[in-house]
């Protein structure tokens, strides 16, 4: 299974569609939740965001979405519960 490249960094950039977390639009974001989206799909769109998010962003990305496949939870969220 697939997990959502959510980090829970949910605001949308007014220019671009494209949130500033994790890279989606918000028709990708419809398609993620629906029943027979494939797993080639959610493979396929999370190279697609990967390459839209550049410098910082990328890598923010890419360590708390590791980290919410490792434990469940994005980085965002854990350090939430640590405060």
């Amino acid at each position: 299974m697939i997990i959502s490249p959510c980090i829970s960094i949910c605001k949308t950039d007014p220019i671009t569609g494209y949130c500033y977390g994790c890279g989606r639009n918000n028709e990708e974001k419809k398609i993620w939740k629906l029943k027979d989206t494939t797993e080639k799909w959610k493979t396929e769109n999370i190279e697609t965001i990967k390459k839209r998010l550049v410098g910082w962003q990328l890598e923010s990305f890419e360590k708390s979405y590791t980290y919410k496949i490792e434990n469940g939870i994005s980085l965002f969220k854990k350090n939430l519960k640590n405060e």
